[in-house]
């Protein structure tokens, strides 16, 4: 009976995502009731502009007025959702006519920790790509290590965190290194050095050596702490199609010259049709691809999935598993099977983010401790490791990237400056921080989507899938690598080691 009754103790996901929102809702009525409000500092038109921030009370007439009018526009416009559609399309061609399980079953003796060393390293190398490092790896590390008769929960689990723990380093920098640096320069600039250029390849020495010892130490971290709490392996349930190498030739063949046209697509060549699909407006090459206006950065889920249907498409044929344009069909939807819990959560995750976002809590709270900050008169490593906590428990309530830069940077980069650290080093311990808040989260959408995908590939009734569950499986080998992470950015302050070519940690 004790067991019977521990059991139905685990509340559902939808069951906390509900009560969340009745928490942000009690939360605004009682900090709007008590006038709570902070100031939040924008730069602007090359000056420092303070505008006041106040708590809307979902819980008044307006509240109900903005979530009833706005509930199903949540979902409509909640992108996550439609670019995960997006790839689940085109994942379920090439699992359904076999070349996916073709191409993973030769891999099937590889040693364990070593799977586990390269998930999570292609997760963290993967951050290239921003946020559609989530929507791509995520179902795909599931369907690989299903294939390889691994457990695919241990999978998901891992390339999460690889992709969160290390969002802020990986060997190279991405879109959102460009707009954070501008927005790093223009304080820099305004309040202590005119003459300060942030450069985006200023920090590619402790990306690069910080994204091998993460891997390294964080492979050991997950097999030690994490893996222990489920299954290594998973029994293949499904029938195992036959393997064809002459298919397998011609749909790598087919993949091969897309993506050759896709490269062309997106160099600046001085040619017909070349760099179609870059804003040529932008004069970095980063922006020029992920940009807002980039057709290829807002295009990326469906050219990735096009390639994918493409593949699937003739390797299906030509080996004879796909005999029609009906089986095509059908193979597109094979990957929504046991994921409409997944729509579910989705729903009510776009809720509470929408909610929390009308209430001004978050950018309440954190413009709070963006003050708390200001006011402390801490330098050199005590301030790093308070501004990393500090960002940590931001990203609770806030885990936008963007979100918190535009609270943080007017008033932290002159902080930092002052104490001898520099604007880039400043920006990077930001990033690492974030990553690790992220985590801890569950209004993080990815950490929802992620659950989503648990649940997918659950197979025992013991082991529930749940929010405070699953989090509580994860934050021992979370709080490892903050306390990884802490120390990596405190010897590197400590040795002086540059950060790239002719960058410091400090001034």
């Amino acid at each position: 009976m004790a067991k019977k009754r521990k059991k139905d103790s685990t509340y559902g996901p939808v069951s906390i995502l509900l009560s969340l929102i009745l928490v942000v809702g009690v939360l605004s009525f009682l900090f709007s009731l008590f006038g709570l409000e902070s100031y939040q500092t924008k730069i602007s038109s090359g000056t420092l502009e303070s505008s006041l921030i106040t708590v809307r009370n979902f819980l008044s007439f307006d509240g109900l007025k903005f979530f009833v009018s706005n509930s199903v526009e949540n979902l409509k416009n909640f992108e996550p959702l439609v670019l995960l559609i997006i790839v689940i399309i085109g994942l379920g061609i090439v699992e359904k006519s076999g070349l996916l399980p073709a191409s993973v079953r030769p891999f099937r003796k590889i040693k364990f920790e070593i799977l586990l060393f390269l998930t999570f390293f292609f997760g963290v190398i993967s951050t290239i790509i921003g946020d559609y490092s989530y929507i791509l790896l995520i179902p795909l590390t599931g369907v690989i290590y299903k294939y390889l008769e691994k457990n695919p929960i241990v999978g998901i689990l891992t390339v999460f965190l690889g992709i969160t723990i290390g969002y802020g380093t990986g060997i190279i920098f991405n879109y959102n290194d460009f707009v954070l640096g501008n927005l790093t320069q223009a304080s820099a600039m305004l309040d202590v050095d005119k003459n300060y250029q942030f450069i985006l390849h200023s920090r590619i020495f402790i990306q690069i050596i910080s994204t091998f010892i993460l891997s390294i130490i964080g492979t050991i971290l997950i097999n030690k702490l994490l893996v222990p709490k489920f299954p290594k392996r998973a029994s293949l349930e499904e029938e195992e199609l036959p393997v064809s190498h002459r298919a397998r030739m011609y749909a790598n063949i087919g993949l091969l010259l897309y993506v050759l046209l896709v490269l062309y697509l997106i160099l600046p060549l001085k040619l017909p049709g070349a760099g179609a699909l870059l804003d040529m407006g932008q004069k970095e090459y980063i922006a020029k691809l992920f940009g807002d206006n980039a057709p290829f950065g807002r295009g990326f889920v469906l050219i990735v999935s096009a390639g994918l249907m493409l593949s699937g498409f003739l390797y299906g044929k030509i080996s004879g598993t796909i005999k029609n344009s009906n089986e095509y069909s059908l193979g597109l939807s094979k990957n929504f099977e046991n994921l409409g819990f997944m729509f579910v959560l989705m729903f009510f995750t776009s809720e509470l983010v929408s909610i929390l976002n009308w209430t001004n809590l978050g950018n309440v709270v954190g413009a709070h401790i963006v003050e708390f900050l200001g006011t402390q008169q801490f330098s050199g490593i005590p301030l790093i490791i308070i501004f990393f906590i500090s960002v940590i428990l931001m990203s609770i309530l806030i885990p936008g990237t963007l979100e918190k830069w535009n609270l943080l940077y007017p008033t932290i980069i002159p902080l930092f400056m002052r104490s001898n650290i520099t604007p880039d080093f400043t920006l990077f311990i930001f990033q690492i921080a974030d990553g690790v808040g992220k985590a801890f989260t569950p209004l993080f959408t990815y950490f929802i989507i992620m659950l989503a995908f648990l649940e997918k590939y659950r197979t025992s009734e013991k082991q529930q899938v749940s929010i405070f569950g699953t989090l509580k499986a994860m934050i021992p080998t979370i709080l490892s690598f903050a306390f990884l992470w802490i120390m990596i950015l405190v010897l590197w302050y400590l040795m002086g080691l540059p950060l790239g070519i002719g960058v410091y940690s400090t001034i």
